[in-house]
């Protein structure tokens, strides 16, 4: 499960598809086997066309308007770091390994630094960064690189227990929320009130707010949320 060009093009094509179907409400990244995910492809030739890069992959699971859910079941290393980071919330295996192991090889964790920076305490970062030690999932926790880790036996009912709660959020309340939650720390805070009110605006006066607040008027479950359990 490295990142190869292959597995960046396919993640890109797939959730490019589930971002524009509008019966998709969430999306589950995961992995089969042991390992979600050993990071960059060692093995491809430099210099290999590729349709997307690591950084459009990023781009796209942070701007994207569908949460995605990572269920790490395996161990995750390098650059897989990055993808784990890059979900909007994460669930990992207790037991499961994590590390930024590029130093140990000679190189950096320079791109998935900037989707794992703003989820970490500065002194995590230099420490894990720079040692390139192995860490658990319950560590990993600690550290804020993943939301929560739990005994494997528990990953897949942690997971359909976040997705219950999300997909009861209207999907364009949500799409607007997460973008308030990747772009308002990087802005000027006259350039954030001023897109924000506009952001406010524009919830309050769509259907989708119509029918949320005369769901909760009538005291019954907003049109969107599933009637069966997921």
């Amino acid at each position: 499960n490295s990142l190869s060009y292959e597995m960046v093009n396919s993640l890109c094509d797939n959730l490019k598809v589930c971002m524009d179907d509008e019966d998709v409400r969430a999306i589950i990244l995961t992995s089969a086997g042991n390992t979600f995910c050993s990071g960059a492809d060692l093995k491809s030739p430099l210099g290999q066309q590729s349709r997307y890069t690591l950084m459009d992959l990023f781009t796209l699971m942070q701007e994207g308007p569908k949460i995605i859910v990572g269920k790490i079941a395996g161990h995750c290393m390098g650059g897989g770091v990055g993808l784990a980071a890059a979900c909007d919330i994460s669930v990992m295996g207790d037991n499961s390994t994590m590390g930024f192991t590029e130093v140990r090889i000679g190189v950096a964790p320079a791109i998935i630094s900037v989707v794992c920076l703003p989820k970490m305490r500065r002194a995590d970062a230099a420490e894990l960064m720079l040692s390139g030690e192995k860490i658990s999932g319950t560590r990993a926790a600690e550290v804020g690189l993943v939301n929560y880790a739990v005994p494997l036996d528990k990953l897949d009912s942690k997971v359909s227990e976040l997705v219950a709660k999300l997909v009861r959020g209207g999907p364009h309340a949500l799409a607007a929320t997460k973008s308030l939650i990747y772009k308002v720390p990087a802005m000027e805070v006259d350039q954030a009130f001023k897109w924000t009110a506009e952001v406010s605006a524009a919830c309050f006066t769509s259907q989708e707010a119509k029918d949320g607040i005369m769901a909760f008027a009538q005291k019954k479950d907003a049109p969107w949320v599933p009637k069966s359990k997921l």
